[in-house]
């Protein structure tokens, strides 16, 4: 691969103030301004730089860091403004897998992680490069270069000699590493959201006199909506608008704004942010639509150059409902009422509707962020500006796509371990999706990718609004349940029935009741009472009898979760009974919000269902201060139950881990990869031979094979094959040939010599010209036949797909799929998901397969994907798995020449 393949783009991140930065390759135009940048240092900084407070020294590492680009070697710099800052660089000399590295920050920048964020940065480059480990020498009282080395997360060894010390640094991307530098991105990330979401100067550019106009609408938000901060508007025909000031430009503005709200038309945004980044605003809420491409490449370039962070454009706004604040930068009709979920949507029209069915519910919104077109503020961000804001205790997400999947998935993996994080999955279908090319390709929908990375971050996925705000109020008003047992109480034996459809069909389970609890509940129900579950109390129930169903089903533990279904009858009408305060009243038991809790079981959730409610969920006020929630169908409080349930195991569930594995040879292995990239410049299926060699890299098992380009090769190749049943397999190959079975191009069960040239001359024949060679197997063994592939997906990554084989794979689509790498977890999750995994387990009598080396195989196809950005498609079908072991039958594979991609490199959007 050519060294050109390793180079980093100019990308932008954030310093610990929350600054912008700009890290870029060194260029030999940067000599001149690079010399500067050494010799406006203190004599102290150059001493502890190169050991002494030489002037010479500037010139020469000037030369160093602008030599023309080498393999082994690699200079980066950090500006802002323009000017350099920093500057860090590593050279392997020629030896190897092992640098040198140097770091050098301009005076006054110390303590802001300018030398942290340029080392994350040459880590990964080296990492591309296959350098493994970063040698530094430095003078034992520089305590600062000292301390960076030493929290950067990566196993460091230090030896003294005399006034120096030798720093040894090994590059492996442990989850120490990993954890280090998205703690380092947090803190950056949230303190570059101040100025957005907490200014103290909030300033809206393009308010109109007229009524009618986004900008007045935004302003009137802000005015009336009480915001404590100062406000202006920038209106070069007005003095005053809505009795706030007016001014004719930013710069005109008797105090800089920390956030300027642009309202103006797509054509003036890039010279209005422009001017708000001379000016010294430090960040940016732009509602226009319709800008071309080129005014948002100058509205994302104005935002980097003058670091300010950026919402929208096309957005409803932003609003922070905290009491001291009051900020609702949105042209919504309504305020969001305060409360305690965050909320990020991409849909200005979705963000509405939430906001609206957050404040109905009483749940509150604690900030909210209408990303619009999404070009640097991200779900990721308000993911890590919830969890440090001290307000947020629920996070609702509508994304329609993601910048940096993994980096989300393993903030939202933290993140959720400490409050629900909730989802409409939208955009699950991709109309414009190209024809699959593999079976996997074919498997791999975006529903599925999507589904992957919600299940395994711990994120609540929904399938629409409703459903979204279903769940929500449960899981805001209930403690999580210990596992999916409900118990169904009701006075109408029909709606029990219907609850227990919805719970069955959630996934739900409804344990039949013990004889002692029978007993206990009818002692207190009346006459005529069916105790199963459902409990058909029946219409006579009163009150108090209700009462003391549910509080003995609470307190037995063998459930779950109580759902409560009601219907309105003349019979409690007449008697003035309310049922529902059967449900609020034993809350006062549960602790549901922080009270003592009771002795006994656990607290339980409990959910009503009342067919005549108006809308589609209520919070009902229980006694004790806290909240039921009450569904109008039974499938919405089944649905929000599941939830609920899928959250508690998620939670229950330790932290999974990535194993080693032996046998691996990853350096072969890219060796194989750049061979054939070399040789196939635009990438291609492998064929049998070097897709052999690549899975043995991985000590994938594969099924005896070999390869014949003559009739005589393929006789020979099937009498060194035979089993002892002498029986073996022919199949064709030619580039581009996928579907075997399809094509008709598969020869089973031949037996002799005769057969077998039969068999090569029926190929030969009918593939003319197309034909290069056949592969012969022995017959494989009986067995159950399996899929396992992977997709590279270009924005999530290697995905790793499992389920049923053989010719009905892409008809009977049971597939379950993970994103790589895959935990000891995941690869449980995978075979257990599909459809088939009971053959996997020993139906009917029959014996497991080996499943240690089912698990063995996925582990290695997902560290095969993770290790090969290259790696396009991987497609082991059959994949036959028996008692005895696992083996691969047919596999293809497909390269593209693509460069690694760090995704958990600290960098804006």
């Amino acid at each position: 691969m050519t060294d050109d393949a390793h180079r980093r783009p100019t990308v932008h991140a954030l310093l610990a103030d929350g600054t912008t930065v700009c890290i870029r390759p060194v260029e030999r135009a940067d000599h001149e301004q690079l010399q500067g940048f050494y010799e406006e240092m203190s004599p102290e900084n150059l001493r502890l730089r190169f050991f002494a407070a030489s002037r010479r020294s500037a010139g020469l590492a000037a030369d160093r860091a602008c030599a023309p680009e080498h393999p082994g070697h690699r200079a980066l710099l950090a500006e802002t403004a323009g000017r350099v800052i920093g500057l860090a660089e590593y050279d392997t000399g020629g030896t190897g897998d092992s640098a040198d590295i140097s770091i050098a920050v301009a005076d006054g920048l110390h303590h802001r992680g300018v030398g942290t964020l340029l080392v994350e940065h040459l880590v990964s480059a080296a990492r591309a490069e296959g350098i493994t480990t970063f040698t530094a020498d430095a003078l034992s009282e520089n305590n600062e270069v000292l301390r960076l080395f030493a929290d950067l997360g990566l196993r460091t060894a230090r030896r003294f000699e005399g006034p120096e010390v030798r720093c040894t640094i090994e590059l492996d991307q442990s989850d120490t590493y990993l954890t280090a530098v998205e703690e380092r991105g947090r803190a950056a990330d949230v303190v570059s959201l101040k100025p957005l979401l907490r200014p103290e100067v909030v300033a809206v550019v393009g308010a109109g006199r007229k009524p009618g106009s986004v900008g007045r609408a935004v302003l009137h938000q802000l005015h009336a909506g009480g915001y404590t901060g100062r406000l202006f508007a920038v209106n070069p025909a007005a003095h005053s608008i809505l009795g706030v000031p007016c001014h004719p430009s930013v710069s005109a503005l008797p105090k800089t704004p920390d956030l300027a709200v642009l309202a103006v038309p797509a054509a003036a945004v890039p010279d209005t942010a422009e001017e708000c980044g001379k000016a010294g605003v430090r960040a940016l809420l732009v509602v226009t639509a319709g800008l071309d491409a080129d005014q948002a490449r100058a509205l994302l370039a104005a935002c980097r150059s003058y670091g300010m962070r950026l919402v929208g454009p096309n957005c409803l706004g932003i609003s922070n409902t905290d009491p001291q604040l009051r900020l609702d930068a949105t042209f919504a009709a309504t305020h969001p009422h305060p409360g305690t979920a965050g909320v990020a949507v991409q849909s200005g029209g979705v963000g509405i509707a939430v906001l609206d069915g957050l404040s109905r519910l009483g749940v509150g919104v604690s900030s909210f962020v209408s990303l619009g077109d999404k070009y640097d503020v991200s779900g990721n961000d308000m993911l890590q500006w919830w969890e440090s804001d001290g307000r947020t205790e629920l996070a609702l997400l509508h994304l329609e796509s993601f910048g940096s999947p993994r980096a989300f998935s393993r903030t939202a993996r933290r993140v959720t371990r400490r409050m629900p994080v909730l989802t409409v999955d939208a955009g699950r279908t991709d109309a414009g999706r190209r024809a699959a090319a593999s079976h996997t390709a074919a498997a791999a929908t975006r529903t599925m990718t999507r589904g992957a990375l919600f299940t395994q971050a711990g994120i609540t996925a929904t399938h629409s609004v409703g459903e979204l705000l279903e769940a929500a109020a449960l899981l805001h008003s209930q403690p999580l349940p210990a596992g999916p047992r409900v118990a169904i109480v009701t006075n109408a034996g029909g709606v029990g029935v219907l609850a227990a459809d919805a719970c069955a069909e959630a996934g739900l389970q409804l344990p039949a009741p013990t004889p002692e609890l029978i007993d206990d509940l009818l002692a207190v129900l009346p006459d005529g009472a069916a105790v199963g579950n459902p409990v058909d109390a029946t219409a006579a129930v009163t009150e108090e009898q209700l009462t003391d169903c549910v509080d003995r089903i609470m307190r037995y533990g063998g459930v779950d979760a109580v759902l409560v279904a009601l219907v309105p009858t003349a019979v409690a009408a007449a008697t003035g009974d309310d049922l529902v305060r059967a449900l609020i009243l034993p809350q006062s038991r549960m602790n549901s919000s922080g009270g003592t809790p009771i002795p006994g079981p656990r607290p339980k959730p409990i959910a009503a269902v009342r067919l005549e409610q108006a809308l589609p969920v209520e919070l009902l006020p229980a006694a004790d201060g806290g909240t039921v929630p009450s569904y109008a169908e039974p499938q919405a409080a089944a649905r929000a139950l599941a939830h609920a349930a899928q959250r508690a195991a998620w939670l229950a569930r330790p932290a999974g881990t990535v194993p080693d594995l032996d046998g691996v040879e990853t350096e072969r292995a890219h060796a194989v990869v750049e061979a054939y990239l070399d040789a196939h410049p635009d990438g291609g299926w492998l064929d049998p031979r070097v897709c052999a060699e690549l899975l043995d890299c991985y000590g994938i098992p594969q099924l005896p094979w070999a390869w014949a380009e003559t009739e005589d090769d393929a006789v020979l190749a099937a009498d060194r094959l035979r089993g002892a049943d002498g029986r073996v397999v022919m199949k064709a190959h030619w580039p581009g040939l996928l579907h075997k079975s399809a094509q008709h191009a598969v020869h089973l069960d031949l037996r002799g010599d005769s057969q077998v040239r039969a068999a090569y001359r029926d190929l030969e024949t009918r593939f003319a010209g197309l034909l290069t060679g056949v592969v012969v197997q022995p017959l494989a063994d009986r067995g159950t036949e399996l899929f396992a592939g992977v997709v590279q997906d270009q924005v999530f990554g290697p995905l790793v797909l499992f389920g049923l084989g053989g010719t009905a794979t892409e008809v009977l689509r049971d597939h379950a799929a993970r994103l790589a790498p895959l935990t000891d977890h995941d690869v449980h999750d995978l075979i257990t998901a599909p459809r088939c995994a009971p053959l996997l387990f020993g139906a009917h009598g029959s014996r497991p397969v080996d499943l240690e080396g089912l698990e063995q195989l996925l582990l290695r196809l997902s560290r095969m994907a993770s290790d090969l950005p290259q790696l396009a498609e991987g497609d082991f079908n059959p994949v036959l798995a028996t008692p005895g072991g696992v083996t691969v039958l047919d596999a293809r594979v497909r390269l593209l020449p693509r460069r690694p991609h760090d995704p958990y490199l600290r960098r804006l959007r």
